[in-house]
């Protein structure tokens, strides 16, 4: 056909556009999100068929639950599904055993049997909230593994040996499938997204460091949050890495040494901002060193140890110079600043130093020469005790309640629906509001058992051979697969891949009964029903509430280093961090304003920093000084012990304390007396008092 010439050629200009553009368009985090979630779909199915395959083979009773786990442990990297399948062998193995101990001994008390069944699971719970790592999963496991053998036994405790036995068997193969599709099958590997992460935050801290001498005070506080968030995601995906199928990956040492740097980094670009922003922009040579410092943080090649050194030594002469006056108006701020310039650029040298080591040889060539800590102390987890405790305790009672009802109303299914519920109390109960996820996986679920009716009784009776059977079951679990590879839509996928195989009845024969399948889905309903309720009367934390927690615990904190607290500074910086990372979440659910609230964490994190390393210098000082050290410690211990807020008044009477205390220490000979002047400026900054603040 032939084609007028001005159509011709914007059709050929068309198609030269679609072609060069092509490329890009595939490039594209939406479109490589829509791939990576059908290659995961994919390979979680082969491997569920897999595991269904040879479950049937070997004649298991109930091979569906080597399904429902491949979707459990699947993950979308390959160490990620490795690790994630070792804690729930090992959960699942602990789980069954417990289970096994407790059913039996209890044979003619149910109620005494479900006390402890709930017992156990709370106490598992207990231990998966305090540990708050990837490894939290194995105590989690082993809670409802006891609750999915556990109560349907308890009115027929004769065959829960069988069942624990062969529910591992089932379990067990549901893993192994699931680690060697994942791993084998174009493994995605976690250490690359681990380093690309780590090299991000790398370049964010050093770009952080710069900004505090010449970027927008606004900006440095996001980038500071964002830090800490950062620092929690890559301690997250670090666990993983030891089950990675690379040939080598980064030494923990390493990790934990980049950490320590990353974490100091935070708190000092705050303290360096503020020390430039209080003595402005003028001639000297604290503004010749700054001015350095900003070109050396803007350069390519920042690496060059010898430009590190000279920068280093020129800022320790500028901090000796300036801290040589004390009297002088802004002498010993000017010496503060100095110092803290003279260690943020030490920091930033051993950043990029282990960071160009890990994109070599994975391992630290010369730990001596380092300018930070040698000593490696690594991440810190915040660990609440009472909180944990007071929601395996609300898992408990939510059990209890169902297992009253149960055994009460004689319900033939209401041991499934209690195993149900104890999934649920057990699996969302790291969330401090629950609800909401429960709703979508309840969600999930519906859908889930509308395609199990029409597979039970429309589609299964016509199916006599395992290829047919794969094929008419790939389009609800390729599609279900790639739903759960994303975070939004993960819980709802799961009510889906987890209710499909269960009601369907993917067993060694077909089994369809409707009046089975509708009690079952009664008591999947009203197991998962019951527990969205009693979560939110017993295991739901409200957002305030939780940031009020948190900050209380850090002032508490606070007070208890200036008594002279054990924490030791890495330990307090690192733990200080990851409040604020908790607090992130958390303040953006409660529509709280965030940076006020994250600036206070910050600033108990710098309070206790120079508090902690006051209350050491005490034994060198003797007579009047060491006693108004003392007497000022005392003071900021019962400020922040008080659970109500820092009043102005008492931010006076410490700034008065500190004043007083420099002035006193004017005179002093003493060899310590720099090093305690810096630090009652680092203090009295971090108050706020030096900038007018009028709370900590």
């Amino acid at each position: 056909m032939n084609m007028p010439p001005p159509i011709r050629s914007r059709l050929i200009k068309a198609c030269a556009a679609l072609q060069q553009g092509g490329p890009n368009i595939l490039r594209t985090p939406a479109m490589k999100a829509d791939a990576d979630a059908i290659l995961f779909s994919a390979k979680s199915f082969a491997a569920a068929m897999l595991a269904y395959y040879i479950s049937l083979r070997i004649g298991l009773p109930k091979p569906f639950w080597a399904i429902v786990t491949v979707y459990i442990v699947s993950q979308t990297s390959a160490g990620a599904s490795l690790s994630r399948g070792v804690y729930r062998f090992a959960g699942t193995f602990i789980g069954a055993v417990a289970t096994v101990a407790i059913v039996p001994n209890f044979v003619n008390t149910p109620i005494l049997c479900s006390f402890v069944l709930a017992g156990w699971i709370g106490l598992c719970l207990f231990f998966s909230l305090l540990d708050r790592t990837p490894r939290a999963y194995a105590f989690v496991l082993a809670g409802y593994t006891a609750s999915l053998i556990g109560f349907p036994s308890v009115l027929d405790p004769g065959t829960v040996f069988d069942t624990a036995s062969l529910r591992v068997q089932e379990i067990c193969i549901g893993i192994l499938c699931a680690v060697l599709i994942h791993r084998y099958v174009l493994p995605k590997p976690m250490t690359g997204l681990f380093t690309g992460k780590l090299l991000a935050t790398l370049r964010d801290a050093r770009r952080l460091a710069g900004d505090a001498l010449t970027g927008t005070p606004e900006q440095n506080r996001k980038d500071r949050h964002q830090l800490s968030l950062d620092l929690l995601t890559l301690q997250g995906l670090a666990t993983h890495l030891p089950y990675d199928p690379v040939a080598a990956t980064p030494q923990r040492r390493t990790l934990l040494l980049i950490h320590d740097r990353l974490a100091r980094l935070l708190p000092l670009t705050a303290e360096i901002e503020e020390r430039a922003h209080y003595l402005g922009i003028g001639e000297g040579e604290l503004n010749a060193l700054i001015r350095d410092v900003r070109c050396w943080i803007a350069s390519t090649h920042p690496g060059d140890g010898e430009v590190t050194a000279r920068l280093m030594g020129q800022a320790r002469s500028v901090q000796k110079h300036l801290g040589a006056d004390i009297a002088a108006p802004d002498g010993p701020v000017g010496a503060n600043l100095a110092g803290h310039l003279a260690e943020m650029i030490g920091l930033l040298h051993d950043c990029d130093r282990l960071g160009q080591d890990m994109a070599t040889r994975w391992q630290v060539r010369k730990v001596a020469s380092l300018h930070g800590p040698k000593r490696a102390s690594g991440y810190v987890y915040h660990r609440d005790p009472w909180m944990a405790a007071r929601t395996a305790l609300g898992a408990m009672v939510a059990i209890l309640s169902g297992c009253a009802f149960w055994i009460w109303s004689a319900w033939p299914e209401g041991g499934t629906a209690i195993s149900i519920l104890g999934v649920c109390c057990t699996l969302f109960a790291n969330f401090d509001a629950p609800v909401p996820f429960v709703v979508k996986y309840f969600v999930g679920s519906i859908y889930g058992v509308l395609i199990s009716l029409v597979y039970s009784f429309a589609i299964l009776p016509q199916v006599t051979d395992f290829a047919v059977l794969v094929a008419a079951l790939a389009p609800a679990f390729l599609f279900a697969g790639s739903l759960q590879a994303r975070l939004p839509t993960t819980f709802m996928a799961l009510g889906i891949t987890l209710t499909i195989p269960i009601l369907s009845g993917l067993g060694p024969h077909y089994t369809g009964d409707f009046a089975t399948a509708l009690n079952m889905v009664i008591a999947l309903f009203a197991g998962i029903g019951f527990g969205a309720v009693s979560m939110s009367l017993f295991q739901t934390v409200p957002a305030n509430r939780a940031i009020n927690r948190l900050l209380r615990l850090s002032r508490r904190d606070v007070g208890r280093r200036a008594q002279g607290g054990a924490l030791n500074e890495a330990y307090w910086t690192s733990l200080m961090i990851d409040r604020t990372a908790l607090l992130l979440p958390r303040l953006r659910a409660s529509g709280r304003a965030h940076a006020d609230i994250l600036d206070d964490t910050l600033r108990h994190l710098r309070i206790g920093h120079a508090a902690g390393q006051l209350r050491k210098t005490i034994p060198q000082i003797k007579g009047e000084a060491g006693a108004a050290i003392n007497a000022l410690l005392t003071a900021i211990a019962a400020c922040f012990h008080a659970r109500r807020l820092t009043k102005p008044d008492d931010l006076i009477d410490l700034d008065q304390r500190i004043e007083s205390l420099m002035v006193m220490l004017a005179g002093n000979p003493h060899k310590s007396r720099a090093r305690i002047v810096d630090l009652l400026i680092d203090l009295r900054f971090a108050l706020g008092v030096k900038q007018g603040a009028s709370g900590s």
